[in-house]
């Protein structure tokens, strides 16, 4: 039996961190309505995308509309759809709104919890064979892309999405940002929150990056999202003893931008405080706006954001906020690698996808799964599987060119899309990173092909940057110090008076996540020197990538 791997610092949900991306003041904005080739819908008031362009999210018959007006949850008319609202906050590709990549237009399917049955993903093999270019894509918080989607009407590819149940809402289809713990044996809360979530108008109006979480008490996601509910238990294996974890035995706390505030809630509260903070989220976001300031898109980026939010969101539930739990920090984290124990004799198998791409041949092996749980670190889990079948499956995920085992060269290793799929890489990364990766343990690593950074961890890892003559190896921060965050080459330490984006997230403006759900913020110069000034041959980066992985 192998079992998971013990991954320092690689935060889940991403940003997931599933979260943020590149600085905003350095590199152009997708989510701006003038900027051509963006996602933003032909309506929306200085938008360069003629409805019948390639990739847009307008059907060339449906002028203005993001989705046939007939589409199963469309609860507003075809012309409304895709409205000003969602650009003014950003503009992240959705399946009714996709993204121009340079490969051709790119969809995003958002699959709650990372779950999603073997039906639904023989549906998204179909389609990726049938428009696409044959491949499924894992992002950093857990849902699914298709690329190259050069020869699909928007429209059709959301009906087809739609009779499958991976569309329920055309309104709410890009605030479905929901993670999931991957071993998170009971999934109703997630159920729950996905369902009340597309069932209040208002919070149609969130941010396309704000991340919730529903977490199983281990802390693997709930310390990256915006607003997360975590389990009295990993309080309470924080500190036996402490009286912040024996007075919430039984309860569920609720962090704000992964910080404790004191608010804890029943088991019976967990969906209702959640859609409460989403509320608080966009009236605190209201306020920054009619102050002049940019609308925010993460809990972070509001002044004092946290202890607002977590002030409004108990004054809603008529609940007082507590002491928080001074024991409670971020847990070293266990990928789901092998096969895991589960309840009732019962086990999972999980498996490493090498940089986040399914073929044909891993797709249809995954399809004959009752269930799959996609997880933010890139892997498949196969859940509440008999014990006597668990070989079986190790067997055939293999076969299908899956990483089962520990040890494998692929742990904590993950990258963007690269060349030849988006237009602002600077080298064919996946095929470098194939070419150099070795077998190692300490810190992830993740290659982009830009200063942008999509797709990275939100904890600290080391970052293979190309620079167009090569690659910069950093150490990229985690979210543990916001007040620093510049990446540094290996052996040199990061400055600490620069300005970086807190928790590895831009501010509002950055570029729109395309190819992953980008995190990290571009490499910012050391000691006042250009960063790519230590740019070297992709025949050095192994060794430089092992030193950096020892922290």
């Amino acid at each position: 039996m192998s079992f998971p791997l013990d991954r320092p610092g690689n935060a889940a949900g991403a940003p997931p961190g599933a979260t943020g991306d590149g600085r905003a003041d350095v590199l152009g904005s997708a989510a701006d309505a003038n900027v051509p080739g963006s996602a933003v819908p032909a309506n929306v008031p200085g938008s360069a995308v003629p409805a019948d362009m390639p990739g847009s999210a307008v059907p060339a018959d449906m002028p203005g509309s993001a989705v046939p007006a007939d589409m199963p949850g469309s609860a507003v008319p075809a012309d409304m759809l895709g409205s000003a609202v969602r650009a003014d906050s950003d503009a992240c590709p959705g399946a009714l709104r996709l993204h121009d990549a340079a490969d051709g237009p790119l969809a995003r399917v958002r699959i709650p919890g990372g779950r999603i049955t073997g039906t639904q993903l023989a549906l998204l093999r179909a389609l990726a064979e049938e428009w696409g270019d044959g491949h499924v894509e894992l992002t950093s918080r857990a849902n699914l892309q298709l690329r190259a989607l050069r020869d699909v009407a928007p429209a059709r590819l959301a009906k087809r999405l739609a009779a499958a149940g991976l569309l329920p809402s055309a309104t709410h289809e890009l605030v479905r940002n929901i993670a999931g713990s991957p071993l998170l044996e009971d999934p109703a809360q997630v159920t729950a929150l996905d369902e009340a979530l597309c069932a209040d108008p208002a919070l149609a109006a969130l941010p396309g990056r704000f991340l919730f979480a529903i977490d199983d008490g281990t802390g693997d996601v709930a310390h990256s999202a915006d607003v997360s509910a975590l389990p009295s238990s990993a309080a309470s294996a924080a500190s036996a003893a402490s009286a912040a974890s024996a007075a919430s035995a039984g309860s569920v706390t609720v962090l704000f931008a992964g910080r404790d505030l004191g608010l804890r809630v029943r088991h019976d509260q967990v969906v209702p405080a959640l859609l409460a903070a989403g509320h608080a989220f966009l009236t605190s976001a209201a306020r920054e706006v009619e102050t002049g300031r940019r609308r925010p898109w993460r809990v972070r980026e509001l002044a004092d954001g946290p202890a607002r939010m977590a002030a409004q969101t108990a004054a809603t539930l008529g609940v007082t906020l507590g002491e928080p739990d001074p024991h409670l920090t971020r847990p070293v984290l266990r990928e789901p690698i092998g096969i895991v124990p589960q309840r009732d004799a019962r086990v999972a198998v999980g498996a490493l996808v090498p940089l986040g791409r399914l073929g044909p041949d891993a797709l249809r092996t995954l399809e004959s799964a009752a269930t799959l749980v996609v997880t933010p670190w890139r892997g498949v889990v196969v859940p509440g599987l008999p014990a006597d079948s668990a070989e079986t499956w190790m067997r055939k995920l293999a076969r299908a060119g899956l990483e089962t085992a520990a040890g494998s060269r692929w742990a904590g290793v993950t990258s963007c899309a690269g060349r030849p799929g988006c237009a602002k890489a600077l080298a064919d990364v996946r095929a470098d990173a194939d070419a150099t990766t070795r077998p190692g343990a300490g810190l992830p690593v993740h290659w982009v092909g830009c200063a942008r950074g999509c797709g990275s961890p939100a904890g600290p890892h080391v970052r293979v940057e190309a620079t167009g003559t090569g690659y910069l190896v950093c150490h990229a921060p985690g979210n543990a110090k916001p007040t620093t965050g510049v990446p540094a080459p290996v052996g040199v330490k990061p400055t600490t008076g620069a300005s970086a984006p807190v928790n590895n997230e831009p501010t509002t403006g950055a570029p729109a996540p395309v190819n992953n759900e980008p995190t990290t913020g571009a490499p910012a110069p050391v000691n006042n020197e250009p960063a790519m000034g230590a740019s070297v041959p992709v025949g050095e980066v192994a060794a430089l990538v092992a030193a950096g992985r020892k922290g």
